[in-house]
């Protein structure tokens, strides 16, 4: 198993629900990949891997978790100069969503 050749910043963002929002800032341009727990085994191990993301032209930016589990997301400078500065923060966790009764109607309330 083989290790990427270039650094990278990594952030375990734990358990996530589908929905939450993840703010990237960025001191430079980077490449941004928000993955699973599979993917990011998969990347660590160089091998072909699926994200969300890509290059970060602009800062900060803002990915959302597009189903609930175990979610990675990775700051790399891969093909390009320099390095960058990242921090992550969730700027809108995602709520459960709670049933509401419907309102029956009466013979009075018609």
């Amino acid at each position: 198993m083989s290790k990427p050749a270039f650094r990278y910043s990594h952030y375990d963002l734990k358990e996530q629900r589908a929905g939450t929002v993840i703010e990237i800032t960025l001191s430079a341009v980077a490449n941004v990949r928000l993955m699973n727990s599979s993917n990011f085994q998969r990347f660590t191990e160089t091998l072909k891997h699926q994200f969300l993301g890509g290059v970060a032209k602009k800062s900060p930016i803002r990915l959302t978790i597009p189903e609930s589990g175990h979610w990675h997301l990775v700051v790399d400078m891969e093909g390009h100069n320099g390095l960058a500065e990242s921090s992550v923060k969730i700027v809108d966790n995602a709520t459960v969503p709670r049933m509401q009764k419907a309102l029956q109607e009466t013979a009075a309330g018609r």
